[in-house]
C-alpha cells in the first residue's frame, strides 16, 4: 500500500451549504474538530457515521457538470447505498437535489445532482 484515502474533496461555490446537504443525506457532523485540517469559509468537512470524510472546497468559478453531456463530463460521482430507491426521493428533492435519471426496468440505481451540480447515484443494496 502506498497511501491511505484521507477524504474525498468536492469543489463547489458554497462549501458549508453543500456539507449540510450531504449531512442531510448521509448523517454525520459538519466541521467536526480534526487535527488533519482546519475548516473555514473555504474548506468544510463532513465526518459521516461510517467514518468516511467528505470535504468541500470553495471554487469561485465552479461550473457544474452537465449530466450525459460529453463536453462537460461528470469527472466522478458518489454511489450511495439505500434499501429502497424511491423512499428518499422527496427528502432529497426538498434538500436541494435534482433527479437526473431514473433507470427503470429492473435496474438498481437513480441518478441525482447535489445543489452544486455533482452527480451521485442512489444504489439499491
Amino acid at each position: 500500500m502506498i497511501a491511505e484515502l484521507q477524504c474525498v474533496v468536492l469543489d463547489c461555490p458554497d462549501p458549508t451549504a453543500l456539507a449540510e446537504f450531504y449531512r442531510t443525506v448521509l448523517g454525520g457532523t459538519v466541521n467536526q474538530p480534526d487535527p488533519r485540517w482546519s475548516t473555514d469559509a473555504e474548506w468544510t468537512t463532513l465526518h459521516t457515521p461510517t467514518g468516511q470524510v467528505l470535504a468541500f472546497q470553495r471554487a469561485l468559478d465552479h461550473v457544474p457538470p452537465r449530466w450525459q453531456d460529453p463536453t462537460s463530463p461528470q469527472q466522478f460521482h458518489l454511489d450511495l447505498q439505500v434499501p429502497d430507491l424511491h423512499a428518499p426521493r422527496e427528502q432529497l428533492l426538498a434538500a436541494g437535489a435534482v433527479l437526473l435519471d431514473e433507470h427503470t426496468g429492473g435496474t438498481s440505481w437513480h441518478v441525482y445532482a447535489d445543489p452544486a451540480g455533482h452527480p451521485f447515484c442512489l444504489v439499491r443494496h
